[in-house]
C-alpha cells in the first residue's frame, strides 16, 4: 500500500473533501506510475481522481463502526514515535 494514503475512517474531526481528494489523488497516481499525466492523459486522469474521490466519499459515507473517533493529534504523534523508531536504527 502506499505510504502517503491514509487512514481516513472515523477520525474526529471528520475527513474533509480536501484529505479525500488528496488520497484519491495518491491512489491514481500510484497506480498509474505518473506524477503528473502527460497532456494526452490529462482528462483521463483528471476524471479517476474524480471517480475515485467520489467512491471514497461514499465508502466513508456508509462505513459504521462502535469504536470512539480517534484523535488525528494523537495518532500522528504515535506516527512520529514509530517513524523515530524505525529510522534511528
Amino acid at each position: 500500500m502506499c505510504r502517503n494514503i491514509r487512514v481516513l475512517h472515523n477520525f474526529e474531526p471528520p475527513v474533509t473533501g480536501d484529505e479525500v481528494h488528496e488520497a484519491a489523488l495518491q491512489y491514481v497516481r500510484k497506480i498509474s506510475g505518473s506524477a503528473r499525466p502527460s497532456k494526452a492523459n490529462e482528462e483521463a486522469f483528471a476524471r479517476a481522481v474524480a471517480e475515485v474521490t467520489a467512491a471514497t466519499r461514499t465508502l466513508l459515507d456508509d462505513l459504521v463502526t462502535t469504536a470512539p473517533p480517534k484523535n488525528r493529534e494523537v495518532e500522528a504523534d504515535k506516527a512520529r514515535e514509530r517513524a523515530r523508531e524505525r529510522y534511528a536504527r
